[in-house]
């Protein structure tokens, strides 16, 4: 996942089986903390993201097991462009993946009300992930 960073987000949910959840950007030339807004966002909801530093997606990211998820079809795409290496099966938008209608927007140069709509959308989408991993048991 990239963008508002949900991966942090997605470890406070109960996997049935271990899971390793990564975050990576799409653009990244040097790492570099939280977005103060997405920041703000996190710490109104609960969720410490102190010492986070963004770091570049590369083709070692991808692997067998590994499931990447993107906010939009735009990204995914990217991706797959950008790495000829990953499978199309394991690089998903996350909301088509759980059946949600819209993707996730990037909330980037937005207002902290566009990180705070981001969020709740991510929100909504990785709890039904969890729930799709888990009953995929």
């Amino acid at each position: 996942m990239q963008g508002t960073h949900g991966g942090r987000y997605f470890r406070e949910y109960s996997l049935n089986h271990p899971v390793e959840v990564l975050v990576r950007g799409l653009v990244v030339l040097f790492p570099e903390p939280l977005n103060q807004k997405a920041e703000a966002v996190m710490i109104s909801n609960g969720i410490n993201m102190e010492g986070f530093m963004s770091s570049q997606i590369t083709a070692g990211d991808f692997g067998e097991d590994t499931l990447v998820l993107t906010m939009e079809a735009q990204q995914r795409q990217k991706l797959l462009e950008m790495f000829p290496e990953a499978k199309e099966e394991n690089v998903q938008v996350l909301t088509e993946l759980v059946g949600d209608e819209l993707e996730i927007l990037d909330p980037y140069g937005g207002t902290l009300q566009s990180y705070g709509l981001c969020f709740e959308t991510m929100n909504k989408s990785i709890k039904k992930l969890v729930k799709l991993l888990n009953e995929g048991e």
